[in-house]
């Protein structure tokens, strides 16, 4: 099987020399080469459109990131778009005071996510946990957190410590998915002054294989948050919106106090929620202080008004979930079919395909080549994130991307 040629990215190899000299590391996050592949995959994109995205040097790719999660119809939905021009050209959208999209959306909220009673409406994942632990420890008037995943780049949670004095984080403790024993040792020790444990309902660290959850493992720990008087906080950045109109709680049937939204519920407008049980939310009227100029303008609101439309009246997870089924079961036959150690994990709606790890280290470069002859196939993935299924994804975007598959785990096969 022969390698597939390099892309030309030259221009955004240019445009990266450019923005290294203007930003520090040139673009932010988990944009940087290095959390991709660096010198395989774009660094800057000139357009979108559905599922597929089109780079600064004209290469185009269907897109399985889907902005890291936002993007749950498609690049460009022109419904949606076109109710947020209408909103700016009639409307205005930025105001010293609060427009009534505001309450229409959280009623709206009310109506779909079991938690919620009352809403907070802020711009980022990282407002949205950062905000709900800080509501816990108002209505608690306990210090301590309990937390599992990735809850944003605040100070309480970021995993890189530069800038960042201990006493922000040292009344924070981690503990690992479907590890309730590791949860129960913890609330042992500190649960009299524990606030908060805050969670992800599924299991989606970055760089390892995702997770469901074990029988009682959330029933679990909605028992020890009860037990110790700590609020349930469930981080639904990436799943609401995407495995139930309700979130992760719907689908598996456990309700956390306080929920934290955002991502695919404005299809890539700015726009996160803390929503849930009111005795709780109301610490926020009188006991602290949430604020932000930005927060209450209307255009993200627009747009998540019309994507829950679009949503429910298409039926729209109910089709991101067949496809995601099949899909996964035709990936999976792939991974069979050659046996190089790839393993897939995941949800329909969104899924990871990693390399069982191995004293040589070779998984490694098996990691490495299955994604760069992905990326220079056109099938935009990263290895160390996992993938999306979006409303736009047709048959045909999924039958090219499995044939892309079949020949880069053939490819592996014959190189290892």
């Amino acid at each position: 099987m022969k390698e597939t040629p390099k892309l030309n990215i030259t221009k955004s190899q240019a445009l990266f020399e450019e923005a290294s000299a203007l930003i520090p590391g040139g673009v932010l996050g988990a944009r940087k080469p290095g959390d991709f592949i660096d010198g395989e995959y774009p660094i800057f994109l000139e357009s979108g459109k559905g599922a597929h995205l089109i780079d600064v040097d004209g290469n185009k790719f269907i897109d399985f990131l889907c902005g890291y999660g936002p993007i749950i119809l498609g690049y460009r939905e022109k419904e949606v778009d076109d109710a947020v021009y209408k909103q700016i050209n009639e409307k205005g959208f930025c105001f010293t005071l609060t427009q009534k999209y505001q309450n229409i959306l959280a009623k709206k909220l009310t109506q779909i996510i079991p938690s919620s009673e009352m809403s907070i409406f802020l711009k980022t994942g990282s407002d949205a946990t950062t905000a709900a632990v800080r509501i816990a420890r108002a209505h608690t008037g306990k210090l301590k957190v309990m937390r599992c995943g990735y809850h944003g780049w605040h100070d309480w949670c970021i995993e890189m410590k530069g800038g960042i004095p201990k006493k922000f984080f040292e009344d924070v403790y981690e503990f690992q998915y479907n590890r309730l024993d590791q949860l129960e040792e913890l609330m042992k020790t500190h649960g009299d002054d524990t606030a908060a444990i805050i969670m992800t309902p599924l299991g989606h660290p970055n760089h390892q294989k995702m997770q469901t959850p074990a029988p009682g493992f959330l029933e679990g720990a909605r028992k020890l948050a009860d037990k110790y008087g700590a609020v349930l906080i469930y981080d639904e950045i990436r799943t609401c919106f995407r495995l139930r109109m309700g979130g992760a709680q719907e689908l598996y049937n456990v309700t956390p106090d306080l929920t934290a939204l955002g991502k695919a519920m404005a299809n890539g407008y700015p726009l996160s929620v803390v929503t849930g049980k009111k005795d709780v939310m109301m610490a926020a009227e009188s006991k602290l202080f949430i604020s932000s100029t930005f927060f209450p303008n209307s255009e993200a609101f627009i747009a998540a008004l019309k994507t829950i439309e679009i949503l429910e009246r298409e039926n729209v997870l109910d089709d991101i979930w067949k496809k995601g089924e099949w899909f996964m079961e035709k990936i999976q036959a792939l991974i069979d079919k050659h046996d190089v150690g790839a393993e897939l994990t995941g949800v329909a709606p969104m899924f990871y395909i990693t390399f069982k790890k191995d004293e040589t280290g070779a998984y490694k470069g098996k990691r490495k080549d299955f994604y760069t002859q992905l990326i220079r196939k056109g099938f935009f993935f990263t290895p160390f994130h996992h993938a999306y299924i979006s409303y736009r994804h047709s048959k045909e975007d999924l039958y090219l991307t499995l044939t892309a598959m079949d020949e880069t785990l053939a490819f592996i096969k014959d190189k290892y």
